[in-house]
């Protein structure tokens, strides 16, 4: 069976290889291949490589750092559908989708390639009388990114480029569930003329996590996951001196008000609560429905999860593919049955479905819940799949306390023509990331992506401006050259002026 490998310092290497973990074919429910698991051996590989390249490649000039990740994206933007295959076959997604990740990773690697400019400082001349002073981004060192199934490719693809930029050294932990979009990424970086070193792949699990989080030459971590995860990552990397940014779960509402586009919302829901199986952090797991929408809302949305084409990857109709795993689709599972035995309106079951020719897959149908409340689990929790909980409400009032009350606050959305709802709706709502008129409100990568509350532990917010910054430390500077005159020592807080 084919092994799936790490890559240190240029080279894919099986490591220590004493352990390994299944990889499936979502669609067809069968192990395709093994991936190994990394020892703490491994671990120091990794890291040693990453520090020893470190020194080279912070010396290197972030324009000549740009032009390699100008070549890097160029292989991107040729490849995009290779690695789109690798990530729907492992993942189970729709290809089209996967395209869409890699799209979103790509945009990314766009902003990094204006390092030059993102990396200026500020200089003042003669804040003092023959005193000037600046400032500059300096690199942190050996940095980590721990990444979830969902996002293979875009997750790590929102890390490196700007910590690459910045001129660090990265060490990708992908999930072990679809870890082979990782090392194509190595391959072509190191193919666009990336030092070997400077971007290594650790295949593993919680030995390989914790073993970065510890290391005393790992400056820094970044990763996105479950909130209970993200808290154990931000506390244990925080209690040995890392500075972490560690993206949690999520319960994205999606504000509906009488005056709305219904065919535009319809689509727009279904896309965001359904698209890749729910598998999103970002996904639309709850419809509120504001007043007399509620009815006709629930009626239109039944029909279309009812139509939805679920179906292998590959097939170019599909909307939607199954979920990552046996074990998953398990839980999803359960929480559709918690839901009916807490009380809420089964309004379409999408358990028990069979995909002809898929009979050992992990499908399953749409999931339509209405009369759903604030205390079922099936509102409190992230379900992850493709379950979509309506919840009925008689003001904006109330929507904006229901919302603000929740644990999570990753994104949000409403859908309205009125522009005051609006502007009010996204000034009040405690949430990172607000939609108006948009279901998924993914910033642009020349902003920055991340939650409030338990949906984001750590002070930055992910690439764009907030990732340069999490990427470098800032160091002051302040001149004065000796001008021929006589100085005396000061005794006093130091004074310019």
């Amino acid at each position: 069976m084919l092994q799936i490998p790490h890559f240190i310092n240029g080279q894919r290497t099986a490591g220590a290889a004493q352990r390994h973990a299944a990889v499936f074919n979502p669609a067809l429910g069968r192990s395709q291949a093994q991936v190994v698991l990394a020892e703490a051996q491994d671990v120091e590989a990794a890291v040693a490589a990453a520090h020893a390249a470190f020194p080279a490649w912070a010396a290197l000039s972030p324009l000549k750092r740009s032009r390699i990740l100008f070549r890097f994206k160029s292989m991107l933007e040729e490849r995009q559908r290779e690695l789109a295959a690798v990530i729907s076959s492992e993942h189970g997604k729709v290809e089209s989708d996967a395209q869409g990740e890699v799209q979103r990773g790509l945009e990314v690697v766009e902003f990094a390639c204006g390092i030059p400019q993102l990396l200026k400082g500020e200089y003042t001349e003669q804040v003092a009388t023959g005193v000037d002073a600046w400032t500059m981004r300096q690199p942190l060192g050996v940095v980590a990114g721990i990444t979830p199934f969902n996002f293979p490719a875009m997750v790590p693809m929102w890390m490196f480029p700007v910590a690459l930029a910045c001129g660090n050294t990265f060490i990708l932990k992908p999930s072990e569930r679809d870890p082979s979009a990782s090392l194509l990424i190595a391959e072509w970086l190191k193919e666009a003329g990336l030092p070997d070193g400077v971007f290594n792949v650790l295949q593993g699990d919680k030995l390989a996590v914790d073993g970065l989080l510890t290391h005393p030459d790992v400056a820094a971590v970044s990763f996105v996951g479950s909130t209970p995860i993200a808290r154990y990552i931000y506390e244990t990397g925080a209690a040995h001196g890392k500075r972490v940014q560690a993206l949690g779960g999520a319960k994205n509402h999606m504000v509906v008000l009488p005056d709305a586009d219904l065919d535009m919302t319809i689509e727009a829901l279904m896309g965001a609560a359904y698209g890749s199986a729910g598998e999103r952090c970002m996904a639309i797991s709850v419809a509120v429905a504001v007043g007399e929408v509620a009815d006709t809302l629930v009626a239109r949305l039944a029909e279309r999860t009812r139509q939805l084409r679920i179906n292998i990857g590959t097939d170019p109709k599909a909307e939607m593919g199954p979920l990552v795993t046996r074990q998953h689709l398990d839980k999803v599972s359960g929480y559709i049955a918690q839901g009916v035995a807490e009380g809420a309106a089964l309004v379409v079951d999408g358990r028990g479905l069979v995909v002809p020719g898929c009979e050992e897959g992990f499908f399953i149908g749409g999931t339509l819940f209405d009369h759903v409340t604030p205390a079922m689990t099936i509102y409190q929790e992230e379900i992850f799949g493709p379950v979509l909980a309506v919840v009925r409400v008689d003001s904006l009032d109330a929507t904006v306390r229901l919302i603000n009350q929740h644990a999570y606050g990753n994104g949000t959305a409403i859908f309205t023509r009125d522009g005051g709802a609006a502007r009010e709706f996204a000034h009040r709502i405690q949430v990172g990331m607000v939609g108006i008129n948009v279901p998924i409100p993914v910033p642009m990568a020349f902003h920055s992506f991340g939650g409030w509350k338990a949906s984001l532990f750590g002070d930055h917010h992910m690439h764009g401006p907030e990732g340069v910054r999490f990427y470098t430390r800032m160091k002051a500077i302040t001149s004065r050259w000796p001008a021929g005159r006589a100085h005396v020592a000061e005794f006093a807080m130091p004074t310019l002026g």
